[in-house]
């Protein structure tokens, strides 16, 4: 039976629906399970054509604990995943003879998020149905978690969500999925600031103890492990059509929070036999520094073609460097207390070492952006978004045995980036049928200073838990 711990190490052993409902662990680090459950090789090999929501309960149900029975949890995925407009939900598509592209784009919003968070928003209904509860979910986006999340939490009686983005660094599309929808329960709030600034805020709210509890907040954003739990199916259905566990499979990931790439080392620790993770950064590229010189370093934040990778704080990582370091807490704690006042950490040597095992990483600036998605529209008639074309150029670069088949994860539909796809390619890319009127409706949002209290206040204000009000 799972049961989950903090990378922190003190907020003892927790059950999911209490992970699920808590996201941050009270402790300040993340929730990571206490082991891994293993799939053998004839579970693998029989992934292979199984339709996607089978795969995805076989997959997750070890991590729920028990706490949710397996033909219920079947019904949630189905539920999930028949929202998506490709019957086979996360489909490959062959780029070249050595790449292949994994879409994740096919949900409401057009990003790989909403693979994780259709499924969160109907676990957070029946958790909460069950312990007749209602919680505060409040997030940081970088561009798509946002409107991914406000698309599952939307008109939900017992969820308010507050979503903040960094004001003027997302894209046009991004912004207004989130300002955009009408529902009482929603509150997009641009920060005036930086994703990290954001991100900063929710980890501060979460860890005002007093406001955490009164409020009932709860996290999207991927430091709540049922994300990275869903995210880890595509990389079992994807390897098993490539040949899983016959044949190896490396996999490219355009990477910012690092969660959809820790992912895939779960997977790898489950037992999915992956030649090699590939990180792509674009200019923010505090985690290919890493990878080269076993120094995590903080720099300034720039804006680049892939605002949702224009990150220098990777939540995630903290997950990673727990097991690097041995799971033990007491190293995490003093390595990421470091990280917070000085603004850099080095990890051992064996922990580098371990890294390296399992990742390489390359940075891709915007002319390599563009190039690339300049040679995949005129050598394969395939239209990538920024994010996606990191992934891809990174693969290319990876210098792997050619015999190895690459995964590229495609994050965002092409019609979310309109402006760079348009100027490199001549083609601006449309928008899918349920968007189209997208740019015609009314926006709805607040602008707030880069300032814990003021926000604080404004979630106090708007949100339906709170003891002042009960």
């Amino acid at each position: 039976m799972i049961s989950y711990i903090s990378t922190r190490g003190r907020s003892g052993e927790q059950g999911f629906e209490d992970v699920l409902l808590k996201g941050l662990a009270p402790d300040g680090g993340l929730f990571v399970p206490a082991s891994f459950p293993s799939l053998s090789d004839g579970q693998l090999a029989g992934l292979s054509g199984k339709p996607y929501v089978d795969a995805a309960t076989e997959i997750m149900v070890p991590f729920l604990g028990g706490a949710i029975g397996d033909s219920e949890f079947r019904a949630l995925c189905a539920e999930a995943y028949g929202r998506f407009t490709h019957q086979a939900v996360t489909p490959l598509v062959q780029l070249d003879e050595r790449l292949w592209i994994l879409e994740l784009f096919h949900g409401p919003t057009l990003a790989f998020k909403d693979v994780a968070l259709q499924l969160l928003g109907l676990l957070f209904d029946h958790v909460l149905a069950k312990r007749a509860q209602r919680i505060t979910v409040v997030g940081a986006t970088s561009g798509d978690t946002g409107s991914a999340a406000i698309e599952a939490c939307r008109d939900r009686e017992a969820v308010d969500i507050f979503i903040l983005y960094p004001a003027g660094r997302t894209s046009d599309v991004q912004r207004r999925q989130m300002t955009t929808v009408p529902s009482e329960n929603v509150h997009a709030v641009a920060i005036e600031g930086t994703f990290d600034d954001c991100q900063a805020l929710v980890k501060a709210m979460f860890a005002d103890a007093p406001f955490r509890d009164d409020h009932a907040l709860a996290a999207v954003n991927s430091i709540n492990w049922a994300r990275i739990m869903a995210q880890i199916v595509y990389y079992f259905v994807a390897a098993a059509a490539l040949g899983s566990p016959r044949r190896k499979v490396a996999f490219a990931v355009p990477t910012g929070n690092f969660g959809d790439i820790y992912a895939g080392y779960v997977a790898g620790r489950m037992g999915l036999p992956i030649e090699k993770l590939i990180v792509g950064t674009n200019r923010n590229d505090i985690l290919t520094r890493f990878f080269a010189t076993a120094e995590m370093r903080k720099t300034t934040v720039v804006p680049t073609h892939s605002p949702s990778m224009d990150i220098q704080v990777s939540s995630n990582f903290e997950r990673l460097l727990f097991d690097l370091l041995d799971r033990d807490a007491a190293v995490v704690t003093r390595t990421m207390d470091a990280f917070q006042s000085s603004g850099a950490f080095t990890v051992p040597p064996a922990a580098f070492t371990a890294a390296t095992a399992s990742f390489t990483a390359h940075a891709v600036d915007d002319r390599a952006t563009e190039e690339t998605i300049r040679d995949a529209f005129r050598a394969a008639g395939y239209t990538l978004d920024p994010h996606s074309a990191v992934g891809v150029a990174a693969a290319r670069r990876a210098g792997l045995d050619p015999k190895i088949p690459i995964v590229v994860l495609a994050t965002a539909h092409p019609a979310k980036f309109p402006e760079v796809v348009t100027g490199v390619t001549g083609v601006h890319p449309a928008l899918p049928p349920h968007m189209a009127d997208l740019f015609e409706r009314a926006e709805r949002l607040v602008t707030l200073p880069n300032d814990l209290k003021t926000v604080q206040r404004y979630v106090h204000q708007w949100a339906r838990v709170g003891k002042a009000r009960n």
